[in-house]
């Protein structure tokens, strides 16, 4: 009664396959031991001779390979070493990078093409990575033109032409291939002499279906073990209930992962113990022959590795353009002597043990039709019996009208009447045949009146193949039932999808390919057709699915996401162009949108493909109509080349450099300015062979600023200086000075003093804010240890330019708050020493943090208090000084009247604040002691005020310390702490013996009484891990 369709009963290039006779080519006669090899480039033997006649090459001369069409072995090279950009790393702990990058070329010469596709994936990787695993898919239409045997050698001696080490390869021929390409190749261009890495993050994908054209794809993948293998049919049990995992491995040559060995590269970047060869991952590439052992070697995989949770298993049956051409199989491995093959018959294959994670999607590419079935009868993989499960359906149907918004209520009114019309006929039928189909029918039966309610296109599709889904999740329908909002959600596919293998002519059942599944009584399944439009969606869901599964991991693990640093896309062939409505590449371009900042894509449309449809099934299926995305990555998350990243970081990098040399250019020629007004300061304008005016008593004389010689006015926002007659200093203090006074009228016009002497009121009964610190205090506590060094943090000297290229003060304050300076001083002159108020406050807190950070500190213990340095001529300087929180000033007598210096010392003790008297001849020594005010230290310094230079011998210093004047000061003042000032810690003293020595100088500070030196230049010079061994050297 029942009519049935004989295409059903075959798959009928898979029995064309079935007739193949194994034939296997051998390109290379036996290479030598792997002990031949040189590392860290694999170079092949001179003497390894091609057995089977090639066109373009012959062998003479002891066998070296000459080529024949009248061109010599550099011309085909084509192109410069590679140009890949190398990555680079912060230290030791930062993993090496996981890379992958694909070539391609459509060169009509297969060797000229196989040298492109290589060279243009080497231009995208690190410099120097040796390639742990290569891949190439070779289009067959070069069969006929070229002996295949070509193409693994020309990748390997390509590779080698580059100075690269490539260590494994597998490959096959292909009937169509997917990859990337440049935006500038031209179809008809030969080898290209340069090839520019990819900028762009989103990948120029192509897909060549039936056109010539090589793939190759190139793995560097740091801390994995990688080994590749050959099987014959013969090698595969078929029989698995007498044998133990270990024996079936050693029968199919696995038994290299019997070993307890851990992944790791030479460099040994992690060794952690996940990543073991008890986890290894599987990549097949089987050709048509070895399909009828290919359930058999699954099953033993299932067996050997466990169900799938911790091996992950993918691989695509190799396929050719014409069915009249044979599949070959390609295959290199440096670790072996005899594997520089091409075949045609078995399966390669290769396994990844260590730091890589393969990410596996499939797409079936099947539309659901009609309702949801339950089995009633059937056996292993044969089906007799179905009944339509009427609540499962209802479900369906529910959500179709919520997706598809075909639900009377959502209707707009102005609705085509036809239109509606055949809905409601369409309804009307299968409403009609769902009646049917509650009462149990074989399957046939009921594929014969589901026909009927289909589209003309479905019904010829259904005439032509029938497919039946089987439900996968052990008969839940779950929150989402239907099929693309499942795989939207990452929940997986529902169904997974068969197509029948035979049909019964008497009982309408049908069978699934022997094998593939043991149907259960109870297991819902549905029919399904090939529809591109369905496939488009599910397509998206599933990339859609992926990225929000990664995404709750990433949240729900709080750890780094997975990056995958390459995609391979494995399509069938019925999956093309045509299939997706007329639009090329359209699977790629979703992968390369969907996944984004990939940085390769490469794969060939195969005759099947081998995966999971996800982690839920046990056993990995092949897939005879259908497409595999396999995203690799590792485990531990390290860090993915990109030559685009690279090339940015480098411009980066380079930008960087010139903003520094910009900056150094800046500094210099500020330098150059300030060095130059202070020795035009220091050289007198007015006459420069005449030195600055001295009393008597050998002091400089100085006038303080006249009121015609340029007054900074502030009118509005504008500032002016008005001048009528420009007097010229005489000597470099005098001008410093007078820029001081200028400075200091421009501060008043903004706060008048009366305003700042309020705020230091309130600025005391504030609790929150910093108090004066006693300065001197833990200078006399050091003191008893030894010699104190006192840092001081200053930007520029006048004489010689910028102290350090680069003036953090806050960082240097910690750095010599760690070491364990008693007391600071920073110069906040801006004049001639580039200072600010602003670092005294940044120093004072920056000390703060770190003595509260520190580990070791003791309860009491306080942060260094702040000396500001400064040329002081008003009593407003002092009141700014102390609200920035300076503990202690700096008076400069050689800049002071008797007057100002007695006013000056009663304000800072009403502020609270210690003061260090600065001296530079005895005069101004007696001149303190005769002052009756209190001075809490004097420092004597090795600073000319005529030019502000240093004298270089230290002798200045030294013969104040010795003098009468400072007998008599320590007598009037028996409290005050004397230092010493000017180039110490850079002055040197001969020993005698002709070499000279800093520390001798402070020797002969201290014992002419010096309890300490203010260090500026000095302590520039060391290197910041030893300034605490400088602050004790002297001791």
């Amino acid at each position: 009664m029942f009519v049935y369709s004989t295409s059903w009963l075959l798959l009928l290039y898979t029995a064309a396959c079935l007739h193949y006779h194994p034939i296997t080519i051998e390109s290379f006669s036996p290479v030598p031991s792997k002990d031949h090899w040189q590392r860290p480039i694999r170079k092949l033997n001179p003497h390894m001779t091609r057995t089977t006649a090639v066109p373009l090459f012959s062998s003479s001369n002891g066998g070296d390979l000459q080529r024949n069409d009248g061109t010599d072995d550099e011309s085909v090279s084509g192109g410069e070493a590679s140009k890949g950009l190398t990555p680079t790393t912060a230290g030791a702990d930062i993993l090496s990078p996981q890379a992958m990058a694909t070539g391609y070329s459509y060169n009509p010469d297969l060797v000229l093409a196989t040298e492109e596709a290589t060279r243009l994936a080497l231009a995208s990787l690190p410099t120097g990575a040796t390639v742990d695993l290569g891949l190439v898919f070779v289009s067959s239409i070069y069969d006929g033109q070229y002996s295949p045997t070509v193409v693994v050698p020309t990748i390997v001696e390509t590779c080698q032409n580059e100075n690269v080490s490539l260590e494994k390869l597998i490959g096959c021929s292909a009937g169509g291939l997917v990859g990337t390409k440049e935006p500038s190749q031209q179809q008809s261009s030969a080898v290209a002499d340069k090839y520019r890495p990819r900028r762009a993050q989103t990948l120029n994908t192509v897909e060549n279906e039936g056109g010539a054209g090589v793939i190759v794809t190139l793995c560097v993948l740091p801390d994995t073990d990688i080994h590749t293998f050959h099987l014959q049919e013969e090698d595969v049990p078929d029989d698995l209930s007498y044998m133990s995992p270990q024996q079936w491995k050693q029968s199919v040559g696995m038994s290299f992962l019997n070993q307890s060995q851990k992944s790791g590269s030479d460099d040994g970047d992690i060794g952690k113990d996940e990543m073991t060869t008890t986890s290894p991952s599987f990549f097949l590439l089987p050709s048509p022959s070895f399909q009828k052992d290919l359930d058999d070697f699954l099953k033993g995989m299932k067996m050997a590795f466990g169900d799938g949770v911790q091996s992950t298993l993918v691989g695509a049956l190799s396929s050719t353009v014409s069915s009249l051409s044979r599949a070959k199989l390609f295959r290199y491995d440096v670790d072996e002597p005899n594997a520089i093959q091409t075949l045609t018959e078995g399966c390669i294959g290769v396994s990844m043990a260590g730091d890589v994670e393969l990410k596996v999607m499939v797409a079936q590419g099947a539309k659901p039709v009609g309702g949801v079935y339950r089995v009633v009868s059937g056996k292993d993989s044969t089906i007799g019996v179905i009944q339509l499960d009427e609540m499962a359906t209802k479900q369906l149907e529910q959500e179709d009208d919520e997706s598809n918004g075909t639900k009377g209520e959502e209707m707009e009114e102005d609705e085509d009447e036809e239109l509606e019309q055949q809905k409601m006929d369409a309804k009307k039928k299968l409403a009609a045949a769902y009646a049917k189909a509650a009462i149990p029918k074989p399957v046939l039966a009921e594929a014969n009146y589901l026909m009927k309610t289909l589209s003309d296109d479905d019904q010829a599709f259904m005439r032509k193949f029938l497919l039946v889904g089987l439900e996968r999740s052990g008969g839940m329908i779950g929150n989402s039932p239907s099929e693309i909002m499942r795989l939207a959600e990452g929940k997986g596919h529902r169904f997974t999808v068969h197509q029948v293998a035979s049909a019964g002519m008497k009982d309408g059942s049908v069978t699934l390919p022997l094998g593939s599944v043991n149907v259960e009584l109870g297991t819902r399944m549905r029919f399904y057709v090939r529809d591109g439009s369905f496939a488009r969606k599910e397509v998206e869901a599933i990339l859609t699915g992926y990225k929000k599964k990664e995404l709750e991991s990433t949240f729900a693990q709080d750890s780094k996401p997975f990056e995958p640093s390459g995609c391979l896309v494995f399509p069938t062939l019925d999956r093309g162009q045509k299939f997706f409505g007329g639009k090329s590449g359209y699977e790629s371009s979703a992968v390369a949108e969907y996944v984004p900042n990939l940085t390769s894509l490469g794969g060939f449309f195969c005759n099947g493909v081998i995966a999971r449809l996800d982690d839920a099934d046990k056993q990995a299926m092949v897939h005879g109509s259908a497409s595999c995305y396999v995203l690799v990555g590792s485990k531990s998350r390290r860090p993915v080349f990109s030559v685009a990243k690279a090339r940015e970081e480098k411009e980066k990098a380079e930008q960087l450099a010139k903003k520094q040399e910009e900056e150094r250019n800046a500094l210099a020629a500020e330098n150059e300015k300030k060095m130059k007004a202070a020795k035009d300061l220091s050289l007198g304008v007015d006459d420069d062979d005449k030195p600055a005016p001295r009393s008597d008593d050998g002091e400089l004389i100085i006038k303080r600023r006249e009121i015609h010689s340029g007054r900074a006015l502030t009118i509005s926002s504008v500032q002016w200086s008005v001048a009528e007659k420009m007097a010229k200093p005489t000597s470099a203090l005098e001008g410093f000075m007078w820029d001081k006074e200028t400075e200091v009228d421009r501060l008043r016009e903004r706060v008048p003093l009366a305003n700042l002497v309020s705020q230091c009121k309130l600025f005391d009964l504030d609790p929150s804010k910093p108090k004066p610190r006693d300065w001197i205090r833990p200078i006399r506590a050091a003191a008893r240890q030894g010699f104190v060094i006192i840092p001081e943090l200053k930007r520029t000297e006048p004489m010689t330019g910028s102290l350090r290229k680069r003036y953090d003060i806050q960082k240097l304050t910690k750095q010599f708050t760690k070491a364990g300076a008693a007391a600071l001083s920073v110069n906040c002159d801006q004049v001639f020493f580039g200072g600010s108020l602003e670092d005294i406050t940044e120093s004072r807190d920056a000390a703060s943090e770190a003595i509260l950070k520190a580990s070791n500190a003791e309860e009491g213990v306080i942060a260094p208090p702040i000396l500001a340095s400064d040329l002081i001529l008003y009593p407003y300087q002092l009141y700014k000084l102390r609200l920035a929180g300076a503990d202690a000033v700096t008076l400069v007598v050689g800049a002071l009247t008797t007057k100002d210096l007695l006013y000056f010392t009663k304000i800072a003790v009403s502020l609270k604040m210690n003061v260090v008297a600065s001296v530079t001849s005895e005069v101004q020594i007696n001149r303190l002691t005769k002052l009756g005010s209190k001075i809490d230290a004097i420092s004597v310094s090795n600073r000319d005020l005529e030019t502000f230079s240093f004298d270089d011998t230290g002798a200045q210093a030294l013969s104040l310390l010795k003098s009468d004047a400072m007998k008599a000061f320590k007598k009037s003042h028996p409290e005050a702490v004397v230092l010493a000032e000017g180039r110490v810690g850079m002055i040197e003293i001969d020993n005698g013996t002709g070499d000279k020595f800093a520390h001798l100088y402070v020797e002969a500070l201290k014992d002419a009484g010096a309890m300490g030196a203010i260090v500026g230049g000095g302590i520039a010079k060391v290197n910041k891990d030893d300034v605490g061994e400088f602050l004790k050297s002297f001791n």
